[in-house]
Parts: structure tokens; sequence; C-alpha cells
């Protein structure tokens, strides 16, 4: 569904709001053709209709919007709060305009539990375009993006609240400008999809009709498909000939392709880079051509049955290096020589073919300066910046944005999220305790529910697509479809472990979509 739509989630008592208000708005203002006022500066406090601003509330209670101190940049800022349940919108009419695609950015901050809390542009002369406000506890400000196409020559800029006793939301220094914004990958990671299905493992759609697990990703907008890529796994799933069967489908669908290469035979991460049995005696030069051919062999299977990567990872979550310890990020040199025979290998398959270096902790700055400063440096050739964000391990949102914003104006790459989640619920459902199993794990402002998945989804996509100059690529959802199935567990060497992840994937319980999955379809 796209961010225009009206959601299921918005009550119909917030339907109402938007239908009376859309009617309430003025038709001939004294207008202009850019903000005024858009930093809230002009009056001081307690203004409930700023300068250039118009205030509705079908209630009467146009004095829960007001200015107050504390702007983001300037003195003051916009302030929606009231000490009951209230419903506001604060607008402005923009007439005279240039037909064209606009976006509108602003800088938030909100409690989060209101049933709705949003920026809009609306009357525009096309579909309605909306962002939400995520929830900011620590009292970060975030900057997010809203882009419609006007196609009548006016447009009306609306901050909107339907809000519970004591919740709010400030906004500052909004822009009204020429542009459009977006991302274009909305991926999934489908890794453990095949053995799932091998095992027995179904999947719906919302009506409750047994599909295919990509196909209704797809339907649910998703247009990328991420594979993990391990040597020779024990049990036989993510090797090559695995891969090369899940890229066909992917590519049959329409979708791109993402190629994880994790150069070990289990999983790497920021704990771990092992490496495979079959290069544990191996030299640092024999490792440089294992990594070059394993890496070339793999992609060139992939282009001569014609499903050729649109993007590679030359390693999973390495921040502490690969293939430990010759290339850990101790012996840089090494490390950068291992993994410039990556790139150099994606890059003779295909040139067209982005090469990607992954980081852990998406929320850590300062770590991922020093890793990409370090690559650079030493010549490491690549295109794109991935980071991993679990708002449960990786810090507030805003830092996910301060991380994404520097890597993608430091380095001049476009970045994206190469994994993220959250819980649908904290209940079980096998015999493996989840990684997120209970409330205190919780990020504050998204509880375990459904709602509360989307909301996380949602945010997430909506700071990435908030990155400068459309640097911000995209999103991709990590194990989607690892439901609970016996057999199909975390552990290639061991049949009988279990899942730590169903309470996280896309599909419940029952084998439906959960409500966000819809946000793959994201603008």
């Amino acid at each position: 569904m796209h961010q225009g739509t009206k959601r299921a989630l918005v009550g119909a008592a917030a339907t109402l709001l938007l239908t009376t208000t859309a009617a309430a708005l003025p038709t001939t203002a004294n207008a202009a053709s850019t903000l005024t006022n858009a930093g809230f500066e002009t009056d001081g406090t307690a203004t409930a209709t700023p300068t250039g601003w118009s205030t509705y509330s079908a209630a009467g209670q146009n004095s829960a919007s007001y200015t107050e101190a504390g702007g983001h940049t300037g003195s003051y800022r916009l302030t929606h709060w009231a000490s009951t349940a209230y419903k506001v919108e604060t607008y402005q009419y923009l007439s005279g305009l240039t037909n064209g695609t606009y976006t509108l950015s602003a800088w938030v901050r909100s409690s989060g539990g209101q049933n709705s809390a949003y920026l809009a542009l609306r009357n525009c002369g096309s579909t309605e375009q909306r962002t939400d406000l995520p929830p900011t506890p620590n009292g970060a400000w975030i900057h997010l993006v809203t882009s419609v196409k006007v196609t009548g020559a006016q447009c009306t800029v609306s901050i909107n609240s339907d809000a519970n006793a004591g919740n709010w939301l400030n906004v500052d220094d909004l822009a009204f400008t020429s542009g459009t914004t977006g991302v274009t990958a909305r991926g999934v990671d489908v890794s453990t999809l095949k053995k799932s299905e091998d095992y027995g493992g179904t999947y719906k759609y919302a009506n409750g009709t047994t599909g295919d697990a990509l196909s209704i990703l797809k339907a649910n907008g998703a247009d990328y498909v991420r594979l993990k890529v391990w040597v020779n796994p024990a049990d036989g799933y993510n090797n090559k000939a695995r891969v090369l069967t899940m890229a066909q489908r992917a590519k049959a669908l329409g979708m791109g392709l993402l190629i994880d290469f994790h150069y070990s035979d289990s999983w790497a991460d920021p704990g771990k880079q092992n490496k495979p049995a079959a290069w544990s005696g191996y030299t640092l030069d024999q490792l440089k051509s294992a990594v070059y051919n394993h890496t070339y062999d793999v992609l060139n299977a992939l282009k001569a049955q014609g499903t050729t990567a649109d993007m590679v990872q030359i390693g999973n979550e390495i921040n502490a290096g690969i293939l430990w310890s010759e290339g850990s990020t101790s012996n840089w040199g090494n490390l950068a020589a291992l993994l410039t025979q990556g790139a150099n290998a994606a890059k003779a398959v295909s040139s067209s073919t982005k090469v990607a270096l992954h980081l852990a902790n998406g929320g850590d700055d300062a770590g991922a300066r020093t890793f990409y400063d370090n690559a650079v440096a030493r010549g490491v050739p690549f295109d794109l910046i991935g980071l991993s964000y679990y708002g449960y391990w990786h810090g507030a949102l805003s830092d996910l944005q301060t991380t994404l914003d520097d890597m993608a104006s430091r380095y001049g790459k476009q970045v994206f999220v190469a994994e993220t989640a959250y819980a649908f619920t904290l209940a079980n459902n096998d015999s493996l305790e989840n990684n997120v199993a209970y409330s205190s794990q919780l990020v504050a402002g998204y509880p375990a529910t459904q709602a509360g998945q989307a909301a996380n989804l949602r945010d997430v996509m909506n700071v990435v697509e908030a990155v400068p100059n459309g640097k911000g690529l995209g999103v991709f959802y990590w194990e989607p479809t690892w439901t609970a199935v016996a057999g199909n567990g975390w552990d290639p060497t061991d049949a009988t472990s279990a899942d730590a992840w169903e309470n996280q994937a896309l599909f419940d319980y029952t084998n439906k979509p959960t409500s966000a999955m819809a946000w793959l379809n994201h603008r």
C-alpha cells in the first residue's frame, strides 16, 4: 500500500477528520508559492495559529496546536499537545506553484502513542502523500521527507495529530522544494526459504489462500531478494547450487538480486568470521585467490543462467574483518587485499553489478567511519555502504539516521539498510527461545504487535528515504519467511535445531502476512 493511501490502521474518526478538514481548507487565501514562517520563529511562544499557518480542529481543540521555545535550530517550534485526547491539524495553503514534483522536509519529534501523527501533502491534484512521525522518547530530532506530484498549481502542507491525552509532537524547520523522494530497493532476505519449503513450510495470502512466498512478498511491494552464500555448508543449503535456484525464482518475478558472500561454511557476523574448512590451512596469497575464485565462480554461474546479480556484498557484517585471523581488522592491509579480490571478481563478471561493504551496528557512526576510512585509504573498491540496524541492539532511530547521513556525505556513496526486523509478538512458536523474547528487549514506542512491527519497519524506511541527495537506496527485511518449521533451524550442522526468529518474520503463526508486509510498498 502506498504511503499516500489511507490505511486501515487509521480509525474511522481520523478518516472523518481528514474529510472534514479537506472540505474546510481555503480555496482562496493570501497564499504564496513558498512556505511562510517555516521555522515558527515569527510569533514567539503560545501562538495557536502561527503567522502563515492555519489551525483546524473539528472538536474545537485549536489550543492543542501552539508554538513554544526549543526549536531544532532556531528558538521556537510547533507543538501538538493536550491533557485530554485531541485531534488537530496545522496547515498552510500554497498556490501559484509550477506543476511538477515537490518534496516537503521537516525535523520532528514525538512521544509516540497517537492514533496517528503525520506530515501530509494534500489537495495537490494527485494522491495525498504522508509520512508518519516516529516515536523519539530520547528527545532526538528526526529528519523526514514527503514528496508529491502537483498538477493544479496548489498544495496544502499539513501537520496532523489524532492523539491520546498527553501525547505530543514537535515539528520545525520545514521546507517545500522541487524534487522527489523514495527508495529503490525494498528488499527481503529469504535465504532460509528453500529449506523451509523442503521441510513442509507453507505461506498464505491474507485471504488464507496458500501461495508462493516470494510471490506473496512481491505482491506486497518487495522488489529485491537477498541471498547469502556459504562455501560448503553442512546441510547443503545456501551453497552455490541453492542460490542459483533461488535466483531464478527471484528474477522470474522481475525482482532485483543481492548476493551476500559470507566466506564461511556457516554464519559470519561481527562475533565470528571463520574460514571455510577447505581454506583453513591457506596462506594469505591462497586466501586471496580463494576469495576471487569463489566470488567469480558463483557470480559467473548466475550470469550464465541469465540471473546476473545486481548487487553483491563482499562479506557479511564485517566490522571485525573476514577470514580470521588473517583478514581481521587488526591486519587491515590483509583485509583490504581480500576485500579488493572479492570486489574485483564481481566487476570481472559484470561491471554493472554494484559492490557493497556491509557492517553491523547501524547506529555506530564512529565505528563506521573508522572502518570505511581504512577501506578508502587502502583503495578498496566499492559502490555502496550497507548497514544492519536492529533497534533493540543498535541504538535509537536517530543514531541510524546520523550514521546513514554521515556515510552518504563523507564517502559520496549510496547507503542502505542491509538487514532489519522487529517482533510482532513475544509468544514462541517452537522449542527455542526467540532472540527477542521479553518486553525489556523492545524499543520504546514499538510494542511487540503487528502494528508495532509495521511502525518499526515504516520508520526505518522513512529514515532511509530522508538521506539527503537521494542517496538512501533502500531497506532489506531480514528473513521474513523464517517461520517455525521443524528441521529449518539455525544450525546447519544440527537437523534438530530450532528457529529463534519466527516472531520477527513477516508471516504470522497462521502463515498469513503480518500488517508490516504492506510497508514493503513504500514509495
